[in-house]
């Protein structure tokens, strides 16, 4: 039998559990997740509420699509000139 002042076993366990639960709890991981969760959920409502179609004239033709397929298109190009247009600097950069 156990001893006074002594705890069980399974206490024991559960208490040493507990603390290298604590040693190992890393905040800034955590942060991390909470942060990128919240930007997913941002991201979805973003989504899910820009889904009315409007009109879209291009140089020669003219569609309908939804708001966000027109944000969207228009991140893409604009990554991509600023992609080139870094990658021309930097050729530029390399001649001289």
């Amino acid at each position: 039998m156990d001893e006074p002042g002594q705890q069980p076993e399974q206490d024991q366990g559960l208490t040493n559990r507990l603390k290298k639960g604590r040693e190992t709890f890393q905040p800034a991981l955590w942060g991390r997740i909470i942060l990128i969760g919240l930007v997913a959920l941002y991201a979805l409502l973003f989504v899910v509420l820009n889904t009315h179609h409007v009109r879209v004239s291009f140089v020669f033709t003219a569609t309908r699509v939804s708001v966000i397929w027109v944000i969207l298109l228009s991140l893409a190009v604009g990554v991509v000139l600023g992609v080139l247009a870094s990658q021309l600097r930097r050729h530029r950069d390399r001649r001289r």
